[in-house]
């Protein structure tokens, strides 16, 4: 996506709103949304802010992961499952 492409006014915006929300569902197009010519807001189609969440959530997740491993906080595959195996038979 072209950054140029998807900037518009909200003077744009208020006149083409319904448009602008089609264009940006059809196409899952995230628009910058500009007030006295600094951008304000974006208009993002769902789809589009739902994937960017969760890359956003998997990328914190390994983020955490490769803290976790540099402060030696994170356990090898084989004392993993023997916890879980534990843990299960208390439940039992």
């Amino acid at each position: 996506m072209k950054l140029s492409e998807s900037v518009k006014s909200i003077s744009y915006l208020k006149a083409n709103a319904a448009q602008l929300i089609e264009d940006a569902n059809k196409n899952q197009k995230t628009f910058v949304i500009t007030q006295n010519g600094e951008a304000k807001v974006i208009v993002q189609d769902i789809k589009a802010y739902e994937k960017t969440q969760e890359t956003l959530a998997l990328l914190k997740i390994l983020s955490m992961s490769s803290e976790n491993i540099e402060n030696s906080k994170a356990k090898g595959i084989k004392e993993t499952f023997s916890d879980i195996r534990k843990e299960l038979k208390i439940h039992k």
